[in-house]
């Protein structure tokens, strides 16, 4: 009698980087030649353990070292209390077991909770990293997701027809600390809404259809990475690559088999048990000092680690330009080391390479010069819109501002452009002066500035520009200043906030002197701060 393993084969599907265009990872998919042993797997947790077991073992005859995803229910994690024969079955095959990421999938539904959770926190200390898939398909409840904490959240396609919800996605995870991945993606509009929304890898026919073969050759259409957060520069985890990894023991021999067989490995993290780099092997310098005279005799069987250097790490918080500076302190002949990314344990969970940080920061920097106006050289307004939507996204409270020169024409016609350019600049550095925090200032083209600001900081704000004696070619000058207050929910996306701020900006206007019109997005009518009417005749 067959057996459900006769009929049973596996599909290997590449998790793609959508900023470096590699591949993360590979999933593992069961594909059942008849049956659907899938469906009685979700019934019985034994047999969906066995099929963990089975997809890490056909990745492994298989011989990729590219790190690996199974698929387990949550069900089977809750009823068994882990995976105990999966963490044996890694070991046999000289894999870690960090190396294997468990996508935890629907349904929740009637899964004890407590049990779930505790299940997951011993394959935590087993080594085995966790994701959560067919999020905004499934019902994963969102307290459950944030109890899981996982290392990876995967979200179902359909969900790209909804970037807000994409995009308050990624502000969960970079919260938690977790990678956004999208599943399903099919086309190359598909691709386009999951970088804008944050997404930091993906999956999908697009890329590269599942295979019965392990494959790096995919399709990454050219465009854009996602949203980073201003300021801080792009997050290394865009640019994580996997790792390959050795225990601190491996002698050389067995190192210079991996890279031999392996071209486009760069080098070799020694971690010890726990998974934290304690060595890295250059590809180049280990080989040549293995191809030199005796160099294979006096070596091979010996430890790689005494050709190895102290590893240079950097954290999955730490930011790309804190990695040029982690690589300008190891020295010049280093230069072309990979620098390990290491979680909150030290436990390794990839490497990035220098090439690719150098080439996405010249690319930011080309995209952010063209996007800044050359008089002030402050950026225009697509870069406060989209930190809006970001903070939107993320329920924070702002507060938006609208700043102009009343009467700029006639500025400018009494005069000269000369002294008009000079006075716009110099509005553009007192905003710059006074922007404390994660205050963002444009300059949106003539004399128009947006601002945007957490709303405690409006007051010293106004100050810095309202309470300024402002002239241009000896003549007296004054500013209006008009701000929308939007407190979490009150609107869906920039462009409501925008809608908001125009008729503060008519009201600001209307008014004598420097002036302050302020409102709420979710109340009528404003509250005038500074100014006076202009129909009222001035005493005396």
């Amino acid at each position: 009698m067959r057996s459900w393993t006769d009929t049973l084969r596996f599909a290997f599907q590449p998790v793609v980087n959508l900023m470096t265009g590699g591949v993360a990872a590979l999933e593992i998919l069961a594909r059942p030649e008849s049956g659907d042993v899938l469906a009685e797997a979700r019934r019985d947790p034994e047999l969906d353990g066995l099929l963990a077991v089975s997809a890490l073992r056909a990745a492994v005859r298989r011989e990729t070292l590219l790190p690996l995803h199974v698929n387990v229910f949550a069900g089977t994690l809750a009823d068994l209390g882990g995976l105990q024969p999966l963490h044996d079955a890694v070991r046999e095959a000289g894999r870690l077991p960090w190396e294997v990421t468990l996508d935890v999938c629907p349904p929740y539904t009637h899964v004890p909770r407590r049990a779930l959770l505790d299940a997951v926190a011993v394959l935590r200390r087993q080594g085995f990293r966790i994701a959560a898939d067919g999020v905004g398909d499934g019902d994963a409840p969102l307290r459950l997701l944030t109890d899981l904490a996982p290392e990876l959240v995967k979200l179902d396609a359909s969900l790209l027809a909804r970037p807000a919800a994409v995009r308050a996605m990624r502000v969960l995870c970079e919260e938690s600390g977790a990678l956004l991945a999208v599943e399903g993606v099919e086309t190359e509009a598909q691709c386009a809404v999951a970088r804008a929304a944050g997404a930091q890898l993906a999956q999908g026919e697009l890329f590269a259809p599942p295979a019965r073969l392990p494959t790096v050759d995919v399709y990454v259409p050219p465009g854009s990475p996602g949203l980073v957060p201003p300021r801080s520069g792009p997050s290394v985890r865009q640019f994580v690559r996997p790792a390959a990894l050795l225990p601190a023991t491996a002698s050389a021999g067995r190192v210079r088999a991996l890279l031999t067989g392996s071209p486009d490995v760069s080098g070799v993290l020694l971690v010890d048990r726990d998974g934290v780099p304690v060595r890295s092997v250059h590809r180049s310098r280990f080989l040549l000092s293995m191809s030199g005279r005796y160099g294979h005799a006096l070596y091979a069987d010996r430890p790689a680690a005494k050709l190895g250097d102290p590893p240079r790490t950097v954290g999955v918080d730490a930011t790309a330009w804190e990695v040029l500076d982690v690589v300008a302190v190891g020295g010049p002949n280093r230069t072309s080391d990979d620098v390990a990314v290491v979680d909150a344990r030290g436990r390794c969970v990839g490497v990035v390479r220098l090439a690719d940080l150098v080439r996405a920061l010249a690319e930011s920097r080309v995209e952010e010069a063209a996007g800044l106006n050359p008089l002030t050289r402050l950026p225009g307004s697509d870069a406060i819109t989209a930190e809006v939507d970001r903070r939107i996204a993320a329920g924070r409270a702002l507060a938006l501002s609208w700043l102009d020169v009343d009467r700029f024409k006639q500025v400018n016609d009494g005069a000269g452009f000369a002294a008009g350019d000079e006075l716009i600049r110099a509005v553009g550095r007192a905003l710059l002066q006074a922007a404390a925090g994660e205050t963002r200032v444009g300059h949106i083209g003539g004399d128009d500035f947006l601002v945007l600001t957490d709303p405690d900081g409006l007051d010293p704000l106004a100050a810095s520009v309202l309470d300024v004696p402002w002239s241009a070619g000896g003549r007296p000058v004054t500013l209006s200043l008009a701000t929308v207050l939007c407190a979490p929910g009150s609107v869906p996306d920039h462009r409501r906030a925008a809608a908001c701020l125009a008729p503060l900006k008519k009201a600001a206007k209307a008014l004598r002197g420097a002036s302050w019109v302020l409102g709420r997005a979710d109340a009528p009518g404003h509250e005038i701060r500074r100014g006076t009417d202009r129909t009222t005749a001035p005493a005396g």
